[in-house]
């Protein structure tokens, strides 16, 4: 009994965990702003990401050929500008928000790639907490001040999540694990001249570079492990499910570590959202068994992001 209980429980815990670690590492990772900026901090955290993942993984031991490769760099060219536009979001933008807004993107995936009317529920619920967050303040009721730049950036960035999945799927003949790591590679050659360009040889201080291989553990490799032993043992629904709580779980690490009090309506905004993106993944049917797409987690998400 108590073991049929853990298979249970273990699972779904490691995913909250997985959750969890993400966004306090993202949330630690803002720190570094004002000495690196979100370019430099992004820099820092795929990087040190991709590193992890190709000594974890060592890809080459699967023999991508020209076309894989190929393919693999376009994925992780939109993972990098996903980070690099997430990074420049949260900038401007309360972490929650931030997140909340990204995740339209793979809930638009979820609509456009069904003919159910039940799916238009869920992106009307989704536009609904879009909605306050956006266009009531232009409306003149008192939300909370949102950064017209910081929407945009988290608005490109959910286009690139959208992206991202797409990708993946396409990608999902091939191993796992040698995706991840090849395609954070490529998204480094994105996002490092970006960082070079905003923090210079600041990059390079011993401090600094201590503290991003402690984000980019915090916030890629431990999240990544604990998903891989999540996704085995949970349905894709479920698993689904729980990631979808990444927008709560954010926005109180945003305020217990960044001091980023929202309003009432941002919290029922989020939370709308949040319902949206958990009843898309209740109500969704079964895809076909292929081989497993690389989920967010593994990037940066979620898992890189």
């Amino acid at each position: 009994m108590q073991n049929s209980l853990g298979q249970r429980v273990l699972p779904s815990v490691a995913v909250l965990a997985s959750v969890s670690s993400l966004c306090l590492g993202t949330s630690f990772a803002k720190h570094l702003f004002p000495v690196v900026g979100a370019q430099g901090t992004t820099a820092l955290r795929v990087g040190f990401s991709a590193l992890l993942l190709l000594a974890i993984w060592r890809p080459w031991r699967f023999g991508p050929s020209r076309a894989n490769l190929r393919q693999i760099a376009i994925f992780g060219a939109v993972l990098g500008l996903m980070n690099l536009l997430f990074y420049m979001a949260i900038k401007r933008l309360p972490f929650g928000v931030t997140v909340a807004i990204e995740f339209i993107g793979p809930l638009s995936v979820a609509v456009l790639t069904s003919r159910r009317w039940l799916d238009f529920v869920w992106l009307g619920l989704a536009a609904t907490g879009l909605f306050m967050l956006l266009i009531l303040p232009m409306l003149g009721v008192q939300v909370g001040h949102l950064d017209p730049l910081g929407l945009l950036y988290a608005s490109i960035a959910a286009a690139c999540w959208a992206g991202y999945i797409v990708l993946g799927k396409r990608a999902g003949h091939m191993h796992g694990g040698m995706v991840v790591s090849l395609g954070l590679l490529a998204a480094a050659f994105v996002v490092v001249p970006f960082g070079i360009a905003e923090a210079g040889a600041k990059l390079l201080s011993p401090s600094i570079l201590l503290y991003g291989l402690a984000v980019a553990a915090v916030s890629s490799a431990i999240p990544y492990s604990l998903e891989m032993f999540a996704l085995k043992r949970l349905s894709p629904g479920t698993f689904s499910t729980m990631l979808a709580t990444e927008p709560a779980i954010a926005a109180i690490a945003g305020t217990l570590v960044l001091a980023e009090h929202l309003s009432l309506v941002q919290w029922s905004a989020i939370g709308t959202i949040m319902v949206a993106a958990m009843g898309s993944a209740l109500t969704s049917r079964p895809a076909p068994a292929v081989a497993p797409a690389p989920q967010k987690a593994a990037g940066d998400a979620q898992a890189l992001v």
